[in-house]
């Protein structure tokens, strides 16, 4: 395996592992540690809402940073050389849209372990944003796997061949 492929690999790992961790933790948190955390008596949730916080942050922080160095490296290996040289415009025009959606992921990730007042409501009633997080995350997934698996299209000939005449004359 050259070295230019191992790089490849394993921004591909990075980047496939990195989104697995913080999906998972979001799925979690909103399925699994919201509803047992609410049975809590209200100083014990507040202490265990803090202490997790601290540290899910640092994974979202260092996540988010991740995503955004391999994904960038990997559309530049993949989309730049394979789907320019083809005429791709599908392929930019949905990763555009995945791209987007992780913003929209990164800023609700960021809004639920940040300190702003502004989001304040939304951190102390999470479950909304969660849920809007892993639906934005799931489209994300969802357009990642679109991108993997439909290929480079052909491109057609733009214009007809000309005909030629097979019939010959006496």
């Amino acid at each position: 395996m050259e070295p230019m492929e191992i790089v490849n690999l394993l921004s591909r790992w990075i980047h496939v592992g990195t989104a697995i961790v913080l999906m998972g933790g979001a799925v979690f948190m909103r399925f699994v540690l919201l509803p047992a955390a609410a049975e809590l008596p209200t100083a014990e949730h507040d202490a265990l809402k803090g202490r997790l916080k601290a540290r899910w942050k640092k994974f979202v922080m260092i996540g988010i940073l991740l995503l955004l160095l391999s994904g960038f490296y990997n559309y530049l290996q993949v989309a730049a050389v394979e789907h320019n040289a083809a005429g791709d415009k599908r392929y930019h025009m949905f990763m555009g849209i995945k791209i987007l959606l992780a913003f929209g992921v990164f800023f609700l990730a960021s809004v639920l372990t940040g300190r702003s007042a502004k989001f304040e409501p939304m951190r102390k009633h999470p479950a909304k944003a969660l849920t809007w997080l892993i639906l934005l995350a799931a489209g994300v997934v969802g357009l990642a796997g679109l991108l993997k698996v439909r290929g480079i299209p052909t491109t057609a000939p733009t214009t007809p061949a000309p005909a030629t005449n097979t019939t010959q004359t006496p």
